[in-house]
């Protein structure tokens, strides 16, 4: 593990707080040596409170933070003082350590902590970063591991052995501090729980995780057996479209959950050839690397194995699972790979990302000699605690967590509104358009943007099976793409225009209801179809002939898929919008030539309607989002305007 610190880079970090969030940015990009989830870094300054007197905060990363991208808001503040007094008060359970943590905390907001936070309040040093190395996590679950781990670092750290998470693994720290925190600049190993390093500057804090890292990765390379594991496997991509069977899988994990979850599918040659080893029923389900990451395997209700297995030859008895309350949060299976479940496309990539660990963690530790890990019913029930806790907070705002969103014409206007009205409401979007903004619209693990032209049928396909590799399905649909030709009378419309503007609005969306289809009937809470059709269906004007017979065969199109699939719960209805003005069609010279023609000023032209009111791209999305929601759970085939009242349609 090589050292990225950059002096340069480093200086553009202001402050103690803005320095830790430099340390945990390095760590983040290096997270292909230890798994995120769990890791945290933190750092300790002296300002004033509110009364004015001095005090010293303990700032950490919250536990659902992205390490490499972080910001300072991604650090709770907490009273240092207080979070010392729960340690000397022994060990808490984990209802009375989240209690007692909010407490503590100042403004810590909506952040989700670790009860690992008091580890880092017992270390006297400024700088604190806790890492769940891959390389540590193998030695101490190899036979002899605490023996492997002594040896490896050959008396230059102190080894702790396993204590629970929260009070009892500070207090332990705590009492191996005065020998092992010399000059406040060193580490501790903690079994079963990784790397605690630490210095006075941010520095040396990240330079002794490299280097704690580096031994136990250079120990395992010298020390593990050359022939060793199971016997070899071969692996090939699947080619097959997958998209059907998974979203199949995710509605029977959902039914088994009770809520709706994203599933993400991992088909790398790493995940398929594990879930092809023929010992992979065993390996999985000796138990989870770290005690830690049982929080990201098994929320409430999700309590049954962290891992269901398919052996080969055996994937429908190996689903036995899906007819009790209980739900795996990773499925392995040779045909595909790796299936990460999660509550939101956040806990997906972190139980990815994690169980992606595992595998080389239990990979390692064969080849040592055995993956011997503790028993899953020793893990941290503080850390449980905290967890279901800030899971249940989400579920309480979210209306959409746990769903997936595909929208079309993603890139800009009304496409691009909705897309941000499914991500506020907790969903999974997949984003559309033929435009490549598409693709970086949005960054993080809940929003997928692809390039697609969406009067290739192929290419809708190809995307289609993309989202369902990303989100394992397909709850909301938004056909909204399409095109607003020049006006142009029938007299001299040509044949080529006409076919164009009918194969973007029309025959486009055919392909995409219908390939759609299927994946909508599995939806745990039933698929949802919000169509973007227009006002110019029942008023129709001059010069418009293409756009308005294209948007017209739309909705009837839609209003027959209302009728033909409102057996299978799925709800279609549609949205007539008119005069949206912040949309790439209405440029200046296009608004100030519609407003000569009326003999208006602009501003009066944007709210030439009944209501006197301008429509935006939000005001639109806004609609569609709640069309998708419990309000309009009874309504199907309903066409809605949203134009400010219209005095040729009212």
């Amino acid at each position: 593990m090589e050292s990225l610190w950059d002096e340069t880079e480093a200086a553009q970090f202001e402050g103690d707080l803005g320095q830790c969030v430099y340390l945990a940015r390095l760590l983040g990009q290096q997270g292909f040596l230890f798994s995120q989830a769990g890791t945290s870094v933190s750092v300790k300054v002296g300002e004033q409170n509110i009364f004015r007197e001095d005090e010293t905060f303990l700032y950490v990363s919250g536990s659902r933070q992205r390490l490499a991208a972080i910001e300072s808001r991604g650090f709770a503040r907490l009273r240092l003082r207080v979070l010392v007094r729960l340690v000397a008060m022994g060990t808490l359970s984990g209802a009375e350590l989240a209690k007692a943590t909010e407490s503590a905390a100042v403004d810590s907001g909506a952040l989700a902590l670790s009860p690992n936070i008091l580890v880092h309040a017992v270390v006297p040093a400024k700088y604190v970063a806790h890492v769940h190395s891959d390389g540590v996590l193998a030695l101490a679950n190899s036979p002899d591991g605490l023996a492997r781990l002594a040896g490896a670092y050959a008396d230059t750290v102190t080894v702790i052995p396993y204590a629970r998470s929260g009070a009892e693994l500070a207090a332990r720290c705590a009492a191996q501090m005065p020998v092992a925190c010399r000059d406040n600049d060193g580490g501790l190993v903690l079994m079963q729980q990784g790397i605690l390093a630490y210095g006075e500057t941010p520095q040396r804090c990240y330079e002794r995780v490299v280097e704690l890292v580096s031994l136990a990765k250079s120990h395992i390379a010298e020390t593990k057996s050359p022939a060793f594991l199971a016997p070899s496997v071969s692996f090939s991509a699947p080619s097959a479209p997958l998209r059907l069977e998974l979203a199949a899988l995710r509605q029977e994990v959902s039914t088994s959950a009770g809520f709706p979850l994203i599933m993400s599918t991992d088909s790398s040659p790493k995940s398929v050839s594990f879930a092809r080893r023929n010992d992979v029923g065993t390996l999985s389900q000796r138990g989870p690397a770290s005690p830690d990451h049982v929080a990201w395997t098994r929320h409430a209700p999700l309590v049954g194995r962290d891992v269901t297995a398919y052996a080969a030859g055996e994937r429908e008895a190996s689903r036995a699972w899906a007819t009790s309350d209980r739900a795996p949060r990773v499925i392995l299976d040779p045909e595909f790979g790796m299936c990460a479940v999660g509550r939101s496309a956040q806990e997906a990539a972190t139980v990815g990302d994690l169980y992606r660990h595992t595998m080389d963690i239990i990979l390692a530790s064969e080849s040592l000699g055995g993956y011997v890990p503790l028993p899953v019913d020793v893990a941290s029930a503080a850390f449980l605690a905290l967890d279901e806790a800030a899971v249940r907070e989400s579920d309480e705002q979210l209306m959409f967590v746990g769903e997936v969103a595909l929208v079309t014409g993603a890139a800009s206007g009304i496409g691009r509104a909705c897309v941000q009205a499914f991500l506020e409401r907790g969903a999974a979007v997949v984003g559309l358009d033929i435009s490549p903004d598409v693709v970086r619209l949005y960054d993080g693990p809940g929003y997928l943007g692809l390039r697609c032209d969406m009067t290739d049928e192929d290419a809708v396909c190809q995307a289609l099976e993309a989202a369902v590799r990303a989100y394992g399905g397909l709850d909301m649909l938004v056909p909204n793409a399409g095109v607003f030709p020049k006006g142009c009378p029938i007299a001299s419309l040509s044949m080529a225009e006409w076919r164009r503007v009918m194969a973007v609005n029309l025959d486009a969306n055919l392909v995409l209801m219908r390939e759609a289809y299927p994946l909508l009937r599995c939806a745990p809470r039933k698929g949802r179809v919000v169509v973007m059709s227009s006002r110019n269906v029942p008023a129709p004007g001059p010069g418009a002939v293409a756009y308005s017979a294209s948007k017209a065969a739309l909705t009837q199109m839609a209003r027959i898929a209302a009728l033909e699939w409102g057996g299978d719960g799925i709800r279609v209805n549609m949205l007539n919008p008119h005069a949206v003005f912040d949309t790439g069609i209405w440029t200046e010279e296009v608004l100030n030539a519609r407003a000569a023609h009326y003999g208006i000023t602009v501003e009066q032209y944007k709210r030439n309607n009944v209501l006197g009111a301008e429509i935006a791209s939000r005001d639109v999305a806004e609609l569609a989002a709640e069309m998708c929601g419990p309000l309009f759970s009874k309504t199907t085939g309903a066409q809605v305007p949203i134009d400010g009242g219209s005095n040729r349609v009212i």
